[in-house]
């Protein structure tokens, strides 16, 4: 049933609510065409994505990147001479490019590790990685600190593949460090490369091996969600699709063509024909449905919400600030009410306690001028009364003498001459 509209002219009358109701509108009101207006926001904007590629050399990386997009983005690389020195340290090269499909604009960032993993000692092979992670965090946060915001570059890194090398046995070493130094700071989703050297029994085993180092040494892996919203299909495509993490993949940007006449990307052996497309063969598709199709702004919103906040607040709490977490409270009326009445008896009583204290100091200082007062008279009286008696002294030996026919002042001898008496 609809609810009732009030009159413009007619005040609603507020009731107190517990929470959000539900209601059914009686007809066409426009709010639901929201999501067309940010689609056509997003498209003329366009659209921003950055993806780090992480693994030793001649796992093939560049191809993966071209074969996801359909593009050669990386140009073909040249034959590096024996005598050429290598790099001495990880290297960081950045691919951008602006792509379009069906009207809407990518603009891809691509970045590249070379000299992972290819050194006698690579102890410290995730360092420059790691910082660059950090840097592109830094510098997001120093644009949203500016004055002016209205031009803000997103170069955040939205994911990280990782390129597990097809042995067979379990993660070496270094992948271990490596995912525990950089499981908080990005999106990291584990690719196992050139599976096509593998059976598929050996496949299988593999990730589960793999799965149970993650699992052992508390790695977190990208692991993509469903919403209330989803439906059961969708909801099924999600599971299907993280039931391959690892993605087993096999890349190439070639086309061959396979014995029953089709030409397909992949790769020619002479026992038979690895197709990049077929979800048979490889897990690729999975891979770049989940990367591309499918969950690509749900990677950029977890970069942003998860890893970057983080970040950031590890970065101000380091640089002294705190946060008041009080703001952050549902505030209920009545709480409230109890909570200011609460404050304002405890005030009450703290201001009884100190007009007690004043009395009472009041008190004792005018006691203690009573006591003087009281002592000062005393003495006064004393004083008096002693002066008093002596004066009633003097008085009773004064009348003595006159009774006894003395004088009352003795005479005094006069000096001189005398005559006897003859």
């Amino acid at each position: 049933m609809a609810s009732e509209i009030p009159l413009p002219n007619t005040p609603p009358t507020s009731k107190p609510m517990s929470g959000a109701l539900r209601k059914k509108l009686q007809g066409y009101v426009g709010f639901a065409n929201l999501p067309n207006q940010v689609h056509r926001k997003s498209v003329k904007k366009g659209f921003n994505f950055t993806i780090m590629v992480v693994g030793e050399s001649g796992l093939g990386k560049s191809t993966l990147v071209n074969t996801l997009f359909n593009a050669p983005l990386y140009p073909p690389k040249e034959a590096v001479g024996l005598s050429q020195e290598s790099p001495k340290t990880v290297g960081i090269q950045v691919l951008n490019t602006e792509i379009e499909e069906n009207g809407v604009r990518l603009q891809l960032n691509v970045v590249d590790t070379p000299g992972f993993g290819d050194f006698i000692n690579n102890e410290e092979s995730w360092k420059p990685i790691l910082e660059t992670i950090e840097s592109r965090f830094d510098a997001y946060l120093e644009q949203e600190n500016r004055v002016n915001r209205s031009k803000i570059t997103d170069t955040r890194v939205n994911a990280c593949l990782y390129f597990i090398a097809p042995t067979g046995h379990s993660l070496k070493a270094l992948d271990i460090e490596f995912m525990k130094r950089l499981h908080n700071k990005v999106n990291l989703i584990p690719v196992i490369a050139k599976s096509d050297t593998m059976t598929n029994e050996e496949v299988a085993a593999f990730k589960e091996r793999i799965l149970m180092d993650i699992a052992h040494h508390n790695i977190k892996i990208y692991h993509a969600q469903h919403y209330d919203c989803d439906d059961q299909e969708t909801i099924n495509e999600t599971k299907d699709v993280m039931s391959k993490v690892p993605f087993a993949i096999v890349g190439s940007d070639k086309a061959v063509e396979t014995s029953d006449g089709r030409v397909v990307r992949g790769r020619s052996y002479p026992w038979g024909t690895i197709e990049v497309d077929n979800e048979d063969h490889c897990d690729f598709v999975k891979l770049r449905q989940m990367l591309v199709r499918t969950h690509m702004e749900e990677l950029r919103e977890f970069t942003n919400d998860i890893h970057y906040e983080n970040y950031r607040t590890e970065k101000l709490v380091g640089l002294g600030y705190q946060q008041d977490q009080t703001v952050f409270r549902e505030i209920d009326p009545l709480a409230k009410l109890a909570e200011e009445r609460a404050l304002h008896e405890a005030k009450l009583v703290k201001m009884e306690q100190d007009m007690k204290s004043v009395f009472q100091q009041k008190v004792q200082e005018k006691e203690a001028k009573l006591t003087q007062s009281e002592a000062e008279l005393y003495a006064k009286h004393k004083e008096m009364k002693d002066a008093l008696e002596k004066q009633r002294l003097d008085l009773e030996e004064k009348k003595r003498r006159i009774e006894q026919g003395r004088p009352i002042t003795p005479e005094k001898k006069k000096k001189g001459f005398g005559f006897a008496n003859k």
